[in-house]
């Protein structure tokens, strides 16, 4: 049975409607993929989000009745609360709620979605580093039985008695093991250095890992769900002349994501730090795709990877109209647009590819 949940958010005036509408959206899938369901959303347009209760005092209000109403005991907000919001909503609630925010809410997904020990050493980092100044407070729910499983899953459970000083050295303990996963990935990475690399990145679930799946011949793991890929998955294409690339499935962006899973997640990432090509892929059917572009390209920048060759993927073509089609293609003309679902303009993209891998091969004689 899903958690019943009810997300809040709050528009600042100038915030482009459309935008907001995606966020909202984006907020809902995140529980739907975290195993809940919206039930009701309080949604409000105001210059700054109130400084105690998020939203306005009418707001807070029609907040308590829904709680009530639908007997809800989790409550998601669409930005990250500051530690004393959190408290005072949580009290003012006057009920054992649960009350999380978008990052909150994005690392209990991760912590679900953990496989390796390297994926569950970068969430449970990250939960650690979101944890630290919310412990007074935000995770006193913790301590509480209720039925649900959003925002219990990680370390939180079982640490909420610790000191800030336990917490600080526990981060330094995940830091050392992340370091150690490091180096092994690095030697890992030497081993391919005279591979061709592809990493393949870009908004979660815009078909990154179907992709790579038709490319290769590989079983990526493949879900209709919000970050369904938190490891990199590394696959080979043989070329022609025998010598082969290598593909690398990366974890997808979205908005809002926590400052504190890319840090912990940057071992990761170092696989599109360190490609020779980036394919970066979005979602053609999406309302708001270039939206979508913006906030990869973002977090690229932030990798410090914005100077590397890449190629602009437009997948899931087959779920756009002519007009589109047509409007992307004016709009990015070097880009291109594929269907990796049944794989139309699967060719082009690696006639694309291999144009670079020549190209690459070309600098490794002359070097």
């Amino acid at each position: 049975m899903c958690e019943k949940v009810i997300v809040v958010s709050v528009r600042s005036f100038q915030e482009d409607i459309l935008r907001f509408e995606e966020s909202l959206n984006e907020l809902e899938n995140l529980v739907d993929t975290a195993g809940g369901i919206v039930v009701t959303k309080i949604v409000q347009t105001l210059k700054n989000p109130h400084p105690a209760t998020y939203v306005g005092k009418g707001k807070f209000e029609e907040l308590k009745e829904a709680v009530e109403k639908y007997d809800v005991f989790t409550i998601v907000f669409d930005d990250e609360l500051k530690p004393s919001q959190a408290r005072y909503i949580g009290e003012a609630l006057g009920k054992d709620v649960k009350i999380l925010d978008r990052s909150g809410l994005i690392l209990d997904i991760f912590a679900q979605r953990a496989r390796t020990v390297a994926a569950k050493t970068q969430v449970e980092l990250a939960q650690m580093e979101y944890m630290l100044p919310r412990l007074s407070g935000m995770w006193g729910h913790l301590s509480r039985q209720y039925g649900g499983s959003i925002g219990t899953r990680g370390p939180g459970e079982t640490q909420l008695e610790i000191d800030r000083r336990a917490i600080r050295q526990k981060i330094t303990s995940l830091k050392d093991k992340l370091k150690k996963i490091d180096m092994q990935r690095k030697v890992q990475r030497n081993a391919r250095k005279n591979k061709f690399r592809v990493a393949i990145l870009g908004y979660t679930n815009a078909g990154k890992s179907t992709l790579i799946n038709k490319i290769t011949n590989a079983d990526a793991y493949v879900e209709n769900r919000l970050f369904a890929t938190l490891d990199p998955k590394t696959r080979i294409f043989r070329y022609r002349d025998g010598q082969t690339i290598l593909f690398t499935d990366t974890v997808g962006f979205i908005q809002k994501l926590p400052h504190h899973l890319i840090e912990s997640f940057r071992s990761t990432l170092a696989e599109a730090i360190e490609a020779d090509l980036l394919l970066i892929v979005t979602d053609a059917s999406h309302e708001t795709v270039e939206d979508h572009i913006e906030i990869v390209n973002k977090e690229i920048e932030r990798l410090g990877a914005k100077d590397k060759p890449n190629i602009l993927v437009f997948n899931k073509i087959d779920k756009i109209d002519e007009f589109k089609t047509l409007n992307l293609q004016s709009n990015y003309p070097e880009a291109i647009l594929i269907s990796a679902q049944n794989c139309e303009g699967i060719n082009d993209l690696l006639e694309a590819i291999l144009l670079r891998y020549e190209s690459y091969k070309k600098i490794i004689i002359n070097a």
